[in-house]
């Protein structure tokens, strides 16, 4: 037996953590989770209100979509104060999908929830909250639930559940060191959202000309033209292929991406495969979608199925201008108004594509354009790397600072 494997094998039996800090040495004991906590579930008060006219926040399951850790914003208030939940409390659903996404929230003060939510209140000095949100996150509240049939969870769950703590100043050492790691997280995703509305923003209006660029001799560029679809970018269907290219999954949050790189786990046979048309790197694709997210554009020479409209470019445009422009709320609602179909089966064809006027500036302004909103998208690229290694890291301290 490897050393590793046996001093793997001695840490579980002792009930200490991979991670720990120094001055701590004594092990962790197990406990039922409801000797540590009381259990309230939600009640809805007979009267609330829209907006903060009101003393009391109360809660519904949507709600948790608003925050990271702490529930701190609500829609609604009251003045009921019967049923109210402690601060500092670990709030959560009791039923449906929203259990096996993890939705759990620590309430920074007093309020109400509705009767889809629990809360666990730590006994003092038994758990700390944070070290019973962090233990909970760390277990899954998915494996506290029963999640044969439609998830859900009631005290019958919650109180015979075991897990391992420290003694109570660990359990505090261990909350505020993650809790560093939470407020970075926190941080980064404020800046990441920051850094999407000025995109968003300052997009609309230079496509909208509200902004204009100046050229190298800070004078104005032509003026814009405008130009059919059709005249810009004809409508491909090459299908000379020997099934030897990736097949690409067309998607609004990467565009044209090769399956095997992202979660995309759909079969197709090899006579389908003959049918798919081809993909050059630098195509744009009108997917069955796109009314809803715009055109998506291709990095990646692939294939693609034959219910996907390929564009190219019919003369020298700057292709990142068009990609950027295709994403534009404006370009998206007019793709809007030249739908066929009827419910899921909407799509857009190459004729109504041809029928939107597109802006067309002249080559030079289309780069300077291209070039400042591709280093707008390299500092979210950025932030939001650092924000999934921050993820990460905490993962990792999750799994090994807990027992």
């Amino acid at each position: 037996m490897m050393e590793a494997e046996v001093e793997e094998i001695v840490r579980v039996e002792k009930n200490v953590p991979i991670l720990r800090f120094p001055e701590f040495e004594e092990e962790w004991e197990t406990r039922r989770l409801g000797e540590l906590i009381t259990i309230k579930s939600g009640v809805s008060p007979a009267n609330y209100k829209f907006g903060e006219e009101a003393l009391y926040p109360f809660i519904k399951v949507e709600d948790l979509n608003n925050c990271i850790k702490y529930q701190v914003s609500s829609r609604f208030f009251t003045d009921s104060s019967k049923n109210l939940v402690a601060a500092n409390s670990i709030i959560f659903p009791k039923r449906g999908a929203a259990i096996l996404n993890n939705k759990i929230r620590i309430n920074s003060s007093p309020l109400l929830m509705d009767s889809n939510l629990m809360a666990l209140t730590p006994v003092e000095k038994a758990i700390h909250y944070e070290f019973l949100f962090y233990r909970i996150l760390k277990e899954e509240l998915y494996k506290i639930a029963d999640t044969s049939t439609i998830p859900q969870i009631n005290n019958k769950h919650i109180e015979p559940y075991k897990i391992r703590i420290p003694n109570y100043n660990e359990q505090a050492k261990v909350a505020s060191f993650i809790s560093v790691i939470d407020d970075k997280i926190q941080q980064l995703t404020k800046k990441k959202g920051l850094l999407e509305e000025y995109k968003k923003g300052v997009m609309q209006q230079i496509f909208s000309q509200k902004i204009q660029f100046k050229d190298e001799n800070g004078q104005d560029f032509p003026e814009w033209e405008e130009k059919n679809g059709n005249v810009l970018f004809e409508n491909i269907s090459d299908k000379n292929h020997n099934s030897d290219l990736p097949i690409l999954a067309i998607t609004q949050e990467h565009g044209a991406i090769p399956r095997e790189m992202i979660d995309y786990n759909i079969s197709v046979t090899d006579k389908s495969v003959e049918s798919y048309k081809v993909v050059q790197a630098g195509d744009f694709i009108i997917s069955l979608r796109s009314f809803q997210g715009g055109i998506e554009y291709s990095s990646y020479k692939g294939l693609c199925s034959p219910a996907y409209i390929i564009l190219r470019p019919k003369q020298d445009i700057n292709r990142d201008f068009f990609k950027f422009y295709f994403k534009t709320e404006n370009y998206i609602s007019l793709l809007n108004t030249k739908l066929e179909g009827i419910r899921d089966g909407k799509m857009i064809s190459y004729k109504y594509f041809s029928d939107i006027k597109l802006p067309l500036p002249s080559l030079p302004e289309q780069n300077k354009i291209a070039h400042f909103f591709t280093s707008i998208n390299s500092k979210v690229d950025l932030v939001t790397n650092q924000l999934e290694q921050a993820k990460k890291f905490k993962k990792g301290l999750l799994e090994q600072m807990f027992v």
